[in-house]
């Protein structure tokens, strides 16, 4: 009579039961890594800055797609005006500060930026005379601009400001933020999730 040694796990299940949970959570890890770097984040709105378009407490999606398939071929991602962005704080210092903004894009490089009378308008090629980003926003935002800028959108960045402009309710491209590299952009936002009665998307 031959007498076999059962395999290892098999005289020990309750490694092979552990065993089992450590790799399901690995894949569970794995998996949530993946799909916060390609294909989706969710982030909380924080602040005023974007009333009333958003409010404190608003649960985001930001669409990560288009940012990696431009990265697939080796491009850098541009959002459109008008769209509503999450990116990383370029003046972000540890402890200090909100690490990610949400904002509304307003312009690209070589676009001269004035903001006065309580408006901004844009100049390009397109639109020697100037034209006002906001009108094709759907009515968002809805409050007059504060301050005086007159700039030209630096090479590879974007001007952005958020929809609540009066008085010092928004840190953006007006008021010391700056521009925005390409590269600190996470993605444009796709939905408000939360809360359930005001789910939408942008």
């Amino acid at each position: 009579m031959v007498i076999v040694e059962a395999p290892f796990l098999q005289r020990h299940p309750f490694l092979k039961d552990a065993f089992g949970i450590i790799i399901f959570i690995a894949c569970v890890l794995i998996g949530t890594l993946l799909i916060n770097t390609f294909v989706f984040r969710s982030f909380n709105v924080m602040g005023p800055s974007m009333e009333p378009t958003m409010f404190t407490g608003d649960r985001l999606i930001v669409n990560r797609l288009p940012v990696t398939w431009a990265q697939l071929q080796n491009k850098q991602y541009i959002p459109e005006r008008g769209e509503v962005i999450v990116f990383k704080n370029p003046r972000y210092n540890s402890g200090l500060g909100e690490e990610y903004i949400v904002k509304r894009v307003i312009a690209f490089p070589g676009e001269r930026v004035v903001v006065w009378g309580g408006e901004i308008i844009v100049y390009n090629d397109e639109h020697p005379d100037g034209f006002k980003p906001d009108d094709a926003n759907n009515g968002e935002p809805g409050n007059p601009t504060s301050g005086a800028v007159d700039t030209v959108v630096p090479d590879k960045t974007l001007f952005v400001a958020g929809d609540h402009r009066e008085g010092d309710y928004s840190f953006d491209s007006r008021s010391g933020l700056g521009t925005i590299p390409y590269y600190d952009v996470v993605g444009p936002v796709s939905a408000r999730i939360f809360p359930f009665d005001k789910i939408r998307g942008f």
